[in-house]
């Protein structure tokens, strides 16, 4: 978990992302992984894996964040920062509980934490300092000590390296289509009740306008994707696919680029959510789609990366931001982005794989 700032130095680097499947085989243990200790009915579970099936049962996060990992000691190693590089997911190999103690084993003492998620909310943020502190105690005495950078929504590394992306979707239409193109951005859903209690909301939107300061003044709106739970509870909207047919009945535009500005990584809900159901709406409504790449392993954003790393390994006092938002604090206030009651988390457990 989150330590006080201290004179000691890191001898270590963990990126921690959410994990995914690598086949058919892995599917079905990867959502009980998800699953755990929450009550969601076993058809959902099962239908979820039909999304999986359809891509062999391989999640594209895998091997993508390994190349993440690579491209990372690359750029350490480039710029002096002379630290090793682990890998850990929360809910597939390698698991956090075993990264932490192969750590444990090379002698590391204290590590600083990149989880791969740029917002603040429970689920992309909270909950990884819950899984650092339970595989700290799983691993017991001899544990890193692990502190987590802070989330980076408003970095000038992430926008610039989100703005290019955003180029290249539009350079996939001819001038005119893509001067009409209307910008869609998405982002993972999440339950209101959780929304009104932490910053992602606000955060995508300012992330989303910084984003666009780069392209120049053209229509954007973001909308969101992959939601779960019962439709009795409310969560952010709108989802994408309704947006496209109320975007099909009031504009005069037929050309939209998708851009999935809160996952990093390609995950099976980019892959799916966008690339197949909100494709076959667009499809059905002639409207041509592009969906603009995620970060990735972007030049720009794996310097940003090792930039959030030397602001704590050197213990920087300025933050990079652009914007009129501040940077986000590197210890968490303890009651920041609360999790749901219980009962409420039951209802509303997402079983695909968010960051």
């Amino acid at each position: 978990m989150q330590t006080d700032q201290s004179a000691r130095p890191y001898d270590a680097i963990l990126v921690v992302t959410f994990g995914g499947p690598d086949g058919m085989d892995d599917v079905l243990p990867f959502l009980e992984n998800v699953l755990r200790g929450r009550n969601v009915p076993p058809e959902r579970m099962l239908a979820v894996a039909e999304h999986y099936a359809m891509f062999g049962g391989v999640s594209p996060i895998n091997a993508q964040n390994i190349a993440l990992t690579a491209a990372l000691r690359c750029e350490l190693d480039k710029h002096g920062v002379e630290l090793p590089v682990y890998l850990g997911n929360r809910n597939w190999h390698p698991l956090l509980n075993d990264t932490m103690r192969r750590m444990a084993d090379d002698g590391v003492r204290r590590s600083l934490a990149f989880v791969n998620s740029g917002f603040s909310s429970y689920s992309s943020c909270r909950q990884y300092h819950e899984n650092i502190a339970s595989a700290r105690q799983v691993v017991g005495d001899g544990a890193p000590l692990i502190d987590k950078v802070r989330v980076f929504f408003n970095h000038p590394g992430f926008i610039a390296a989100m703005a290019d992306r955003l180029r290249e979707a539009l350079d996939a239409f001819d001038t005119r289509q893509g001067a009409n193109a209307h910008i869609v951005f998405t982002a993972h859903s999440i339950p209101t009740s959780m929304a009104q209690t932490c910053g992602y909301e606000s955060q995508l939107r300012e992330a989303c306008r910084l984003v666009m300061c780069e392209i120049g003044d053209r229509p954007w709106s973001l909308a969101y994707q992959s939601r779960s739970g019962p439709p009795s509870q409310p969560w952010l909207e709108p989802d994408v696919c309704v947006f496209l047919r109320d975007f099909h009945e009031g504009e005069t535009s037929r050309h939209v680029v998708l851009v999935p500005i809160g996952f990093m990584s390609d995950h099976v809900e980019v892959v799916y959510d966008l690339d197949t159901e909100a494709k076959q709406v667009c499809d059905e409504l002639a409207i041509n789609m592009v969906r603009a790449g995620t970060v990735g392993t972007h030049p720009r954003y794996v310097a940003m990366i090792r930039d959030l790393i030397e602001e704590r390994v050197r213990m920087m006092p300025s933050r990079a931001v652009v914007g009129e938002m501040p940077a986000a604090p590197d210890i968490c206030p303890a009651d920041c982005c609360p999790p749901l009651p219980r009962s409420a988390l039951q209802l509303s457990a997402d079983v695909t794989d968010n960051v």
